[in-house]
């Protein structure tokens, strides 16, 4: 069997100690509790959660997103099991796919905050799972479609107090082109957050479409990642993006990287100072 540093691993499939599984209180979340992921050791407050899981708020504002699970987390280093509080929902509440609790579906009128996404897949992306609460929130997502001329892009947009900017960018690692293009940009009132993947199609879990993992593309100059990815998989690129959104249900079908970076542009165009 391998294992994979998952803490459940022994009693799920049929290892050591599955005949009996151990058993832990159970602690009532409640926001800013400070609680330890066990399997990653992320530490954080809890910022928000849903009925598919937790999520957490670190030190440096990075979010990320956790599974109920039996003895998942740590609070003063003593295994717990995370509830959610017990009460009933109104008939009228419905939850969204990114897993707030929605409005009453009318959208709001459109902010003069915008986010900016490179590409018109990350676009539809964000309106698949984020569509509700960006509606609720009066946010508009708009593609850039090329990032190398960002800092005029921006200038031209004119950012304010009330006129925030949030942009997410591909491949936002030390040393790559989108992470020199981001340090070009200095604006208190921009934000700029981006996942490690070469191409926002990765953010999504393989899992979605039974796969372990997403496989290995080499780079090719003449050759998408996309491209690249589809013929790996003997899979015809045409029509391969809408039947891969579609499989995506909730956030927790993305990995946290995108997850943490999507909500933190959300949470900051929307945090407006009173008129």
């Amino acid at each position: 069997m391998t294992y994979n540093n998952d803490i459940l691993d022994d009693f799920t499939h049929g290892g050591m100690g599955s005949a009996k599984r151990p058993a832990y209180p159970d602690v009532v979340v409640e926001m800013g509790m400070v609680v330890e992921d066990r399997s990653s050791h992320f530490t954080g407050d809890i910022a928000r959660w849903n009925a598919e899981g937790v999520t957490l708020r670190d030190a440096k504002q990075y979010l990320r997103h956790f599974s109920w699970k039996p003895g998942g987390f740590l609070i003063l280093g003593e295994p717990v099991t995370l509830v959610r509080p017990k009460q009933a929902k109104s008939a009228t509440q419905r939850v969204t796919a990114s897993g707030a609790v929605a409005g009453d579906g009318r959208a709001r009128v459109a902010r003069a905050s915008r986010i900016w996404v490179e590409g018109q897949h990350d676009a539809e992306l964000l309106e698949h799972v984020w569509g509700d609460d960006l509606r609720d929130l009066g946010i508009v997502v708009e593609p850039l479609h090329g990032a190398d001329d960002l800092a005029a892009m921006v200038a031209d947009f004119q950012p304010g107090t009330q006129r925030k900017l949030g942009v997410l960018l591909d491949h936002l690692v030390p040393g790559s082109k989108e992470t020199r293009i981001a340090q070009t940009v200095r604006d208190p009132n921009v934000l700029i957050t981006g996942h490690p993947f070469v191409d926002v199609w990765a953010g999504i879990r393989p899992k979605v479409i039974g796969l372990e993992a997403w496989p290995e593309i080499p780079y090719d100059p003449d050759v998408t990642w996309k491209e690249g990815l589809c013929a790996a998989l003997g899979a015809p690129f045409e029509g391969f993006w809408p039947r891969l959104r579609n499989q995506v249900n909730t956030f927790a079908d993305l990995t946290p990287e995108l997850v943490g970076a999507v909500e933190q542009l959300i949470d900051f165009v929307a945090d407006l100072p009173e008129e």
